[in-house]
């Protein structure tokens, strides 16, 4: 008959546990020597410094394929988008003329955007383009970078330019400005009635051909975009409006459904009288 084994002490258990991580008769720590520590820390730190030369290396080689002011790939949409100002999150104006607490921060916001369109900010950081034709800068066979941008001025959003203007925008008033990015813009058929009269600035809603193209932020250092203003002038009062602004050019197509959002935006403008 076998023997039954002897239980162990706790004193046993806590001794085995310490000669298992410090073995003071063989110098091993966790079952290795000194030495056979050093080999294994050894192979890791020539594995990984060999996998990180590989990535750097292989970076290297990439990044000397690329341009850095041309994506080699691009998917940027053919269709520009558009954005109106002030910005709200779901594209809804609506203010009570008589209660400047609704459209105070409308006005903050069309001040914070237009003031890099200040005429003399422009005139420091912008050229004088000849209007009516593309600002084409081509390379040449030679880097023509930063490429120069045409000045947008301020001044040319006439009475939506906030300017010396005690009606803020045409909101104290119940005729407000909507800045809007891009070409030419319009409204929809069947409100334009309801909308009364209106002013665009420029004249017509046009951007002269001289901003584009555009050829991107990190070569177009100084690039202002673009933005036509429209101001309402007879707007019926408490009643939402619904507008729909769109690009309006032959390169550019907008009658996409599947996209409502290519070359156009639409929003809602409503103006509260007591």
């Amino acid at each position: 008959m076998s023997r039954p084994k002897e239980k162990k002490t706790c004193g046993q258990v806590m001794a085995e546990w310490r000669e298992a991580i410090w073995n003071p008769r063989t110098h091993q720590f966790m079952g290795r020597t000194g030495s056979s520590w050093a080999l294994i820390l050894f192979f890791y730190l020539v594995f990984y410094g060999f996998l990180t030369a590989l990535f750097t290396l292989t970076m290297w080689v990439m990044l000397q394929t690329v341009d850095p002011y041309i994506p080699k790939y691009q998917d940027r949409l053919s269709v520009p988008g558009m954005m109106i100002r002030p910005k709200t999150d779901t594209l809804d104006v609506t203010f009570n003329v008589s209660n400047t607490e609704t459209w105070d921060r409308y006005v903050k916001m069309l001040n914070d955007f237009l003031e890099p369109y200040n005429d003399s900010i422009q005139a420091a950081t912008n050229d004088a383009c000849r209007p009516g034709r593309y600002n084409e800068q081509p390379d040449n066979g030679v880097l023509n970078y930063p490429k120069r941008a045409c000045q947008f001025n301020r001044t040319a959003l006439g009475a939506c330019s906030g300017l010396n203007d005690p009606t803020h925008y045409g909101y104290a008033d119940g005729r407000p400005c909507i800045l809007i990015k891009m070409n030419r813009v319009g409204e929809k058929e069947e409100d334009a009635q309801k909308l009364g009269e209106m002013v665009m600035y420029p004249p017509n809603g046009h951007i002269d051909l001289m901003y584009f193209p555009y050829y991107g932020k990190k070569v177009h250092v100084n690039y202002t975009q673009p933005i036509v203003a429209v101001k309402f002038l007879t707007l019926e009062a408490n009643v939402d409006h619904y507008v729909e602004c769109k690009i309006n050019a032959v390169n550019i197509a907008t009658t996409d459904e599947r996209d409502k959002f290519a070359g156009r935006v639409a929003f809602k403008i409503r103006v509260n009288r007591d």
